[in-house]
Order: structure tokens, then sequence, then C-alpha cells
């Protein structure tokens, strides 16, 4: 069963249940959520209120391939020491849910991938993006779509380094791409 949702041109949002066609468009883009995730019979859980301008909201995650717990010992100094604005949860993996400042969400969450690199020596690889190849439209450089790219880059950099490549070649990589 799939859930897809589709913003239109007019501002609203149409959302459709593919087992069994139901549909819905509304203004309110939480409201199509709330109604397809009742017709599909899963618990809908409204989200969080905004974060104070400036700030932006997210969970660092340390992905390996290898299976670590949140208990692993190389997490105990984040547990007792995370950096401010985030907090160690158990997701059957260790993650960092965070709320930070920065100019943009790419800013915010590189800043704390750095302080937790610095403090701790252990880089966060992911932001837990289950399936980063359902793209939404392109929202804003703080939005889902940013959480995407912040989660691809990451990854990237990750499974760049487990193959030997160093931040040369993945700046080179980058640059190659003429992006500005």
């Amino acid at each position: 069963m799939g859930l897809h949702f589709h913003r239109n041109a007019d501002g609203t949002t149409t959302g459709r249940n593919e087992a069994n066609g139901f549909t819905v468009t509304h203004a309110d883009e939480e409201e199509v959520k709330r109604q397809l995730y009742e017709d599909a019979g899963w618990e809908y859980t409204p989200p969080p209120p905004p974060v104070r301008p400036g700030f932006h909201r997210f969970s660092l995650v340390h992905d390996e391939f290898r299976a670590s717990g949140f208990e692993d010992e190389r997490y105990a100094g984040l547990r007792e020491r995370p950096p401010e604005g985030c907090m160690p949860v158990d997701q059957g993996w260790f993650a960092l849910e965070c709320e930070r400042p920065g100019k943009t969400l790419l800013d915010a969450v590189a800043g704390t991938v750095a302080e937790v690199r610095r403090e701790h020596g252990l880089v966060m690889n992911s932001l837990g993006v289950d399936k980063p190849q359902e793209w939404f439209d392109a929202d804003s450089k703080n939005g889902y779509a940013a959480k995407i790219a912040a989660h691809l880059v990451l990854m990237a950099a990750d499974r760049a380094r487990l193959l030997g490549y160093g931040r040369k070649d993945v700046v080179r990589l980058l640059d190659a791409t003429g992006i500005e």
C-alpha cells in the first residue's frame, strides 16, 4: 500500500491511497495526511510545533552497516554530553533529535556534525530519512526536501570514506557538477 501526496498549483494538496483509490484534496497538507492515515488504518501523529526563528529541527543518526545499538560504548560521551539543543534517542540505533541554530537547515546540520566529530570523535552520517528517493516538490532551503539533500550528502561522504576516498575526492566531484 502506498500513500502519495502532491502539491497542486492552487496551493492545495492532494493525497491518494493507492490500495483503495481514496483521494482527498485540501488547503491544509496536514489534514490531507490525517485523512489518508485514518483511511489506511494507521495512527496519525500531528507534527510538533514550529521551531523558533533561526532554528531548525532534525535527527542525526550514526548509521552503520554493522549493527550497533543505542547502548554501544562509543556513544557514552554523547549520551552524557550531547550538543546543546540535541537529545540522544534510541531508535533501535543511536540518534540525536536536535533543534539547533543556523542560517539554513544545512548550516545547522553541518555545525552539529562538526561539533559531534570534534567533541566525541564520531561522524554522524545520516538524517534518518527512510526513503530519500520519495522526493516531494522542493519546498524551501529548510523544508523536507532540504533534509533529504542533507541526508544524501552525509551518506555519500560516509560511503566515499568507507571506499577510501578522501575529502578532496568528494569536493572535486561536487565542484565538477558546477553548483554555485
